[in-house]
């Protein structure tokens, strides 16, 4: 889904604007609209990489064709379809190098790496890592060195609870995204801004 707080019109850095036009700066308050774009499902396909190694570990069980999965929880599914497949399915994602060789989106690290090119626009990468944190986080990071380069390692955000990150546009392929922080505007404390209202949600992926 794509959840908004903000936005206006931009143009790639160095381009020149028309003759007598003044652009309008990226965020509120004149700041930089600040853009976290989720990893699994929006960048790399996990559900791709998923059934590859379901299917290569457990060849003889039951799975679910991409075209027939239905929900967010990949694990709820498979534990629907037979019992004991949940607990099979979570293997695959606590293994390590699943999250590493996950494949990218076809043209999602070209559009992140544009957008994050457009003026006054900062780009972050938003990602959940799983409880398990044997493999995970230190594969998120590899993963994103390899198909965006060392300097992209200094737009990663960690964190199992994205209401606390602040941002004007959240990318993301869950469409019910909730935590510790309220919807603006019900009770704001401390400071820190819940990252955006409670607009339509825009689903990445068919659920």
């Amino acid at each position: 889904m794509i959840r908004l707080r903000g936005w206006c019109s931009r143009r790639p850095r160095g381009a020149a604007g028309p003759a007598g036009r003044r652009w309008a700066s990226g965020g509120p308050a004149g700041r930089a609209l600040r853009v976290l774009v989720d990893m699994d499902g929006v960048l790399a396909d996990f559900e791709g990489g998923f059934l590859r190694k379901f299917r290569a570990r457990f060849p003889d069980q039951p799975f679910i064709a991409l075209e027939d999965r239905r929900g967010f929880w990949v694990s709820e599914q498979y534990g629907r379809l037979q019992p004991g497949l949940s607990e099979k399915a979570i293997s695959i994602w606590e293994s390590e190098n699943f999250f590493f060789d996950l494949e990218p989106l076809p043209g999602a690290v070209e559009a992140v790496k544009q957008m994050a090119n457009l003026e006054s626009t900062d780009v972050f990468i938003c990602t959940s890592p799983i409880k398990m944190y044997k493999y995970c986080p230190f594969e998120k990071y590899a993963w994103v060195e390899k198909h965006f380069g060392p300097d992209f390692l200094e737009q990663i955000v960690l964190t199992r609870d994205k209401t606390v990150v602040s941002a004007d546009l959240l990318i993301d392929d869950r469409v019910d995204i909730t935590g510790k922080w309220p919807e603006v505007g019900e009770g704001q404390a401390g400071g820190l801004q819940p990252k955006c209202p409670s607009p339509s949600p825009i689903v990445t992926r068919s659920v």
